[in-house]
Parts: structure tokens; C-alpha cells; sequence
């Protein structure tokens, strides 16, 4: 498990994933840009010497997943699964998007509204607006310094039973409100107890059987959660053009058809394939 990293760490994590994230759409080699935003980080965090680590492991292997898992300690078990999703071939997330996200993630961490509840549910977010794997990503979420005990016993939980519970109602009765509204009390051996504050078992309540993107916007705009950052839209200009051509194609053959027809009559032995 990774440590508990000071702010100013977090912070020049932010600067770093940020500035990735406006260059790598300007055509530069990704080992150049690691060689570049190393020498913008204060280098009396530890951020520099993992860059330089990330860089030749991308050398080597071509990926920057395998250093940030070697290098457990500084960066966490989520973050790694993000890159290591977004360096697979085998899936569609998008490197761009992964990069906003550890970003988003570093501010909020810097911030002085972090809390436990708004990381869970920021990452929770993560995974269902990018369709990445809900057992492989809270497996990652809850392996977080940030998390006690009580909190990583509880989305163990949620892994389990997400897809038959609604996270609503998981949220709804881990929370001060959940007392408050049916009177009932957490039982004496619960060893989990409150997780959640009043506020936040009111808005889960008021958004159960619903999509859970809208418990995530509510909770955004009331309590100032962080949102995720969306996927950016498939640019279908690179498709559109090839079905255009077809397109096209496929109409001059037919108004050849119907010059034919109205010549006389359509010759169909050229559609006969060669015997």
C-alpha cells in the first residue's frame, strides 16, 4: 500500500498529470514529455525520481503502468490500474481521460475539502462512467492509505454485492439519516458503523432506483464532491469519410442502373461472376 503523501506532493502530481494532459494531444512523444515536466516539479518532492523511473520503464517496456506498480509506495494501487486500463490493448479507455483523471484526483486530494466519502464516490464514478471493471477498480480504491479499516471492510462490501444492491441504498444505510429516518439503529456488533453524514444518506434516499449518475450529480452540486471527468466523444470524422466514399459508390452504380434502363433495357450478364 502506498503512504500518505504530503500536499505538496499531491499538488505537484497535479501539475504533472495537468500538463500530460495538454501536451499529449500536441503529437509529443510521450518520453519526451516525461523529460520535459520532470524538470517543472520541485525537486524536493519525491515526484521527480519517479518520473525518471517511469521514463525508463517506458523505454523499456513501452508503458509507464509497471513503474507506477513497482513504485507501490508513492503511488496508489488506483492510479495504477487506471494507466494500466488505459496502456492495455485490449480496452478502450482512453489514455487522455486516465491522465484528467489522476489530475482531477490530485487536486481534490491537495484541496482542503478531501474526505474519505468524496474519494470513494469520486472514484466509484470513475468506473461507472468509463465501464471499467467494478471488481478489479474498488479492489485498487479501497487499497488507499486514505481508507481506515472500517472504510476498505466497507467497499470490500460494495464489490461484493454492487449489481444486486444499489450503491444508493449501501451509501443510504451507512449514514446519519438512515437512523433519523426509520428509526432503527446500526446493530450493537456492527463494527463498521457510520460512514456517512446526514446530507449525504438524504441525497442517496432521494436518488434510490435511479441512475446512479444522477446520485453522483446531486451530491456534487450540494456538498461540492468532485466530479469525474466524462470521456471525450469518438471522433467519427476518421469513419466518415471511408462510408461517404461507399456511399457515393454505391449511388453512381445505381444511377448507371437506371441510365441503362432508360437506354433500353439493363445488360445483367456483367453481375454474373466468372465460372
Amino acid at each position: 500500500m502506498s503512504q500518505t503523501l504530503d500536499r505538496e506532493e499531491h499538488v505537484e502530481q497535479a501539475h504533472f498529470f495537468r500538463t500530460l494532459a495538454e501536451r499529449s494531444g500536441d503529437g509529443i512523444p510521450l518520453q519526451e514529455l516525461l523529460e520535459n515536466v520532470k524538470h517543472e516539479i520541485l525537486v524536493t518532492t519525491k515526484l521527480p525520481l519517479a518520473i525518471e523511473y517511469m521514463a525508463s520503464e517506458l523505454r523499456l517496456t513501452g508503458c509507464v503502468s509497471p513503474a507506477m506498480s513497482k513504485l507501490g509506495h508513492y503511488f496508489t494501487a488506483f492510479q495504477t490500474f487506471l494507466m494500466q486500463q488505459a496502456e492495455s490493448d485490449k480496452g478502450r479507455f482512453d489514455f487522455r481521460t486516465a491522465i484528467q483523471i489522476l489530475q482531477k484526483e490530485a487536486e481534490f486530494r491537495s484541496s482542503g475539502g478531501f474526505s474519505p466519502q468524496g474519494l470513494f464516490l469520486y472514484r466509484f464514478e470513475v468506473l461507472c462512467r468509463n465501464r471499467l471493471s467494478y471488481d478489479q477498480g474498488l479492489a485498487a480504491a479501497a487499497n488507499d492509505p486514505a481508507f481506515d479499516e472500517r472504510w476498505q471492510c466497507w467497499i470490500g462490501i460494495v464489490r461484493r454485492q454492487i449489481g444486486i444492491v444499489e450503491l444508493a441504498d449501501m451509501v443510504f444505510v451507512r449514514s446519519e439519516f438512515y437512523g433519523k429516518k426509520t428509526r432503527k439503529s446500526l446493530p450493537a456488533d456492527d463494527s463498521l458503523g457510520i460512514l456517512f453524514g446526514e446530507r449525504e444518506g438524504r441525497i442517496a434516499w432521494a436518488n434510490r432506483r435511479r441512475d446512479p449518475l444522477l446520485l453522483f450529480g446531486s451530491l456534487q452540486r450540494h456538498l461540492g464532491y468532485p466530479p469525474a471527468p466524462r470521456p471525450d466523444p469518438p471522433d467519427s470524422l476518421p469513419e466518415l469519410l471511408p462510408q461517404l466514399a461507399r456511399r457515393v459508390e454505391r449511388m453512381e452504380q445505381r444511377m448507371k442502373l437506371l441510365e441503362e434502363e432508360q437506354k433500353g433495357g439493363i445488360d445483367i450478364t456483367k453481375f454474373y461472376r466468372p465460372s
